[in-house]
């Protein structure tokens, strides 16, 4: 068990954002000690390593939002969990392959300088 704090640093995200993700339903609410104060388990943090993962890929935060509405439905929700998450991942590697063009791009251009721009005029000098 690890107090916000602690898992605040662990995972290098504010208190705040830890408690704005259990707000808006973004991880499972996390079980509580006896005096109310948030006490993070093994399975809180599982959550909070998915979410920041997802997040820094870009994930759409409602359908994330909604997948963990649907797993603390129950196992019935099981396939329309799998489809979130396949939607999920289909925009991500047209993400990625976008991203993939323009650093191809990219890459080009600085090649061209590399080649035949900076070349063509160290050559007048």
């Amino acid at each position: 068990m690890a107090t916000i704090a602690e898992v605040s640093k662990k995972y290098d995200i504010s208190q705040a954002t830890l408690r704005y993700y259990e707000k808006i339903g973004l991880i499972p609410p996390v079980p509580r000690s006896k005096s109310g104060i948030r006490d993070y388990d093994e399975k809180s943090c599982g959550w909070i390593e998915l979410m920041k993962c997802m997040r820094s890929a870009g994930i759409q935060i409602e359908a994330l939002i909604e997948y963990v509405k649907l797993f603390q439905e129950g196992e019935h929700t099981a396939k329309a969990r799998k489809d979130i998450l396949v939607d999920q991942r289909d925009i991500l590697e047209d993400k990625i392959k976008r991203m993939q063009e323009s650093l191809d791009k990219l890459n080009y251009k600085i090649d061209r300088y590399d080649t035949v721009i900076i070349p063509k005029m160290e050559k007048r000098r």
